[in-house]
Formats: structure tokens, sequence, C-alpha cells
């Protein structure tokens, strides 16, 4: 049956139940990007806002962070969806909230345990993490069925993030729920009952900040090799850092750390299930697994969403805008953009070029780009040669969010070998 036409008019791309029921709007992204790039979207309760669909255009704007600024609007949450921090003025700054100079000061606070070098150190660990994540499901036997978000996607980018801060094992399943709080309180699977959105994601983030204040003090009384003791230490001008600025920034690597490699590693595997082509040349030659890992990054695009509010008035495609109004980029658009990639809509762990920016770009390209391809590489490596088959054993349930791309379940029926 012939596809539903579009319409600019109607077309939704920023509803949270769509997003739910029907993954991605890749058709409506593929429309704007030919007819109006450069789109006035004004079907949401809340402000209007710029779409921005095109992969230039998006490259342009996050190079030009005088004139186009992170706050005031981090991002666009339609409805009653609370899935992230809320508006600036009600919370405290963080990295994603940020513009030069502060966000360069604080973000260098950590850079350094980001790189490759100092990441080389944690490989073995995430390796024997991976093994053992492979090695409980093949205790409950080769062939079976298991929720892959579950059992594989979650637990690899938890278990590393809350390493790198401190936080013990036994507290591991905390994060995990609180992170689903927040980022998905939008989520009925996820608000307790009687609960708004903003009301389950700002009790979640409370919970968080009384967890991270007392470890905080802790670090400081006695430091460790950690990032919550880098933070807890950390000096401005001769002071602490402002104790809310502190809280929102574990907060801020908790969620990051842990929700985007999660989704990235299930939209992988959803991807290779799909494209059993594609999975049979990793498991014919696992030296694929980098470059896949990079197309796995473009073809899910976690993070679907960032604003930038104009400091003065524009004009881009055509399109004149004044200042204080709010882009938004469409990162999982501009990772299509049939100007850029050939056959964008085909799934290709060959593919090369492949300049996605599934990490953003600019002044906010990801502080963790680093650890998630790391996460990625060692995860699907073992997967190529460990999982001899996989298929779905059930409906793909999403995340009912427009800002980040989330799958909840996964069934998969499998076969697996030993290491």
């Amino acid at each position: 049956m012939a596809a539903t036409p579009l319409s600019l008019d109607t077309i939704d791309i920023i509803g949270p139940d769509h997003y739910q029921q029907n993954g991605y709007p890749h058709r409506e992204w593929a429309l704007l990007r030919r007819e109006a790039p450069i789109y006035r979207y004004d079907r949401t309760p809340g402000e209007p806002f710029w779409a921005v669909t095109k992969y230039d255009d998006i490259v342009w704007l996050s190079k030009q962070p005088k004139l186009f600024l992170n706050a005031p609007r981090l991002a666009v949450f339609p409805d009653e969806e609370a899935a992230g921090p809320n508006p600036p003025e009600e919370e405290p700054p963080h990295l994603l909230t940020m513009d030069p100079p502060t966000h360069h000061q604080y973000r260098r606070l950590i850079s350094s345990r980001f790189t490759p070098r100092a990441l080389r150190a944690m490989r073995h660990d995430i390796e024997e993490i991976a093994r053992g994540i492979l090695d409980d499901i093949l205790n409950d036997g080769e062939t079976g069925e298991t929720d892959f978000v579950e059992k594989v996607s979650s637990v690899l980018p938890l278990a590393v993030i809350a390493d790198m801060l401190g936080v013990p094992r036994s507290d591991w399943k905390l994060l995990f729920q609180w992170t689903n709080e927040t980022i998905g309180s939008g989520d009925p699977e996820y608000r307790r009952e009687g609960e708004t959105p903003q009301q389950t994601s700002d009790r979640a983030t409370e919970t968080m900040h009384a967890y991270f204040h007392e470890m905080i003090e802790e670090r400081r009384r006695s430091p460790k090799d950690d990032l919550v003791s880098v933070l807890a230490n950390a000096e401005f001008d001769g002071a602490p850092m402002p104790y809310e600025n502190l809280l929102a920034y574990c907060n801020l690597i908790v969620i990051a750390g842990n929700e985007t490699t999660r989704n990235a590693t299930s939209g992988g595997l959803l991807a290779l299930i799909e494209n059993p082509g594609e999975f049979e040349k990793l498991r014919r030659d696992p030296s694929l697994v980098k470059g896949a890992v990079e197309e796995i990054v473009r073809f899910t695009t976690p993070v679907i969403q960032f604003c930038r509010t104009t400091t003065e008035d524009v004009e881009l495609r055509g399109e004149k805008i004044p200042a204080g109004e709010a882009f938004c980029l469409l990162y999982p658009s501009a990772n299509r953009d049939e100007d850029v990639f050939d056959e964008p809509d085909r799934f290709d762990v060959t593919r090369d070029p492949n300049p996605h920016i599934g990490f953003g770009i600019g002044e906010h390209f990801c502080l963790g780009a680093n650890v998630a391809r790391l996460e990625l590489n060692v995860m699907f490596r073992h997967l190529a040669e460990r999982l001899e088959f996989a298929e779905l054993a059930g409906p793909v349930e999403r995340l009912r969010s427009s800002f980040l791309g989330g799958v909840k379940h996964m069934p998969i029926r499998y076969k697996l070998r030993p290491a």
C-alpha cells in the first residue's frame, strides 16, 4: 500500500507520541530537506521554533557560538514532556546550557579523563564487562530469548560511567532508575502513579542530587581517583564550584554517559538484525567493527535535537529570522542528508567516508564520544564473534520522547557461542 502523502502544513516532527509509535520521522524530515530546510514550526503548545534539517546548516550554526547561543532554550519539549532538564531559569547551569567562555572552563575540568590515551587503561575492564554480559546470557542456554535492552545494552555504559564517577557497584541500579525517570518522565512506564512528568523528573533529579551531595562531601574529605573527586575539589578563581552547578554536572555525566550509548547499542543490533547481510560481513571480518560503529551512530543518532537561540537578526536560506528565536537542530535528519551521504537510508557497515554528526559538532561536540566509541567497538566485536543468530522475538518498544531516541525493550531470539 502506498504511503500517505505528506504536507508541510500537517506533518508532525516533534510530537513524542509520534516518535514512540513510529520511530524517527525520516519521511517528514526528507520532505523538509527538499522543500523547506529552514522551516518555522508552530504546531506545539510551546514557543514556535525553526526546524533545521540540512547537514551543512547544522554544522554552520554549531560553529557560530556567539551568534547562536545554547541558552536560553536547550531543546524542544512539547506538551507536558519533561524528558530533560528544566528551563534554564529554573535549573543550575550545566555543560549543555553553557556558552563560551564558561562552557570551556567547565569542560576542561574533566576533559583529560576522556582522551583516547586516558581511556586505554579502561579497555581491559570494558572487555571484561562485555564478556561477562554475554556470559550471563549464556548461563541461561546457548539458545533462548531475552530483552536485549535489559540484559545487554543498558548494562555496559552504566557500568563504565558509574565506575568513572566512583559510584559503587551496589548503587548502579539506582542510577539506572533515576536516569530513566529523568529522561523518560514523559513516558508512562517510568512515571509514578499520580505524578505528572515534571514531578517525576524533579523527584528523580532531587534524589540523585542528594546522593551525589553525600558523595561529594566524602570525596572532599578523602579524594579518590574518580570524576566526583575531580569535580568536588575543583576551584574557579580560588573558590569551589557552586554546589548547585556541581550537582548538575554529576547528573549530566550519569545521564549522558548512560542513555545515549545504551540506545546506540540497541539501535545498532536492530539495524544488524534488519540487515542480516551487513551482520554477516562483521562475522566474517571483525576488523570492520570500527567502521560499523560509525555507521551505527549515523544510522541511529540517539540524540535527536538541541536548540540554539540567535543573538541578532539573521538570514538563512532566504528566511529572515529575528534575534531571540530558536533553531531546532535535527541531527538524525542531517545524518540522512542526500547531499552528504550516498543512499543515506541504507545501513552499510563499510560506508566510507562517513562524516556523521551523531556526536554533535562545534563547541558542544560530545565530551564522552571517545568513551562511547570504545564501548560500542568492544560490544559489537564481542557480538560479531559470539552471536551466531539473532532475530526479533516481539515488538520493539520505544521511549515516548522527541529529545532522545530511546529503545525501552527489544526482545530477541538468539543463538550464542561461548567466548
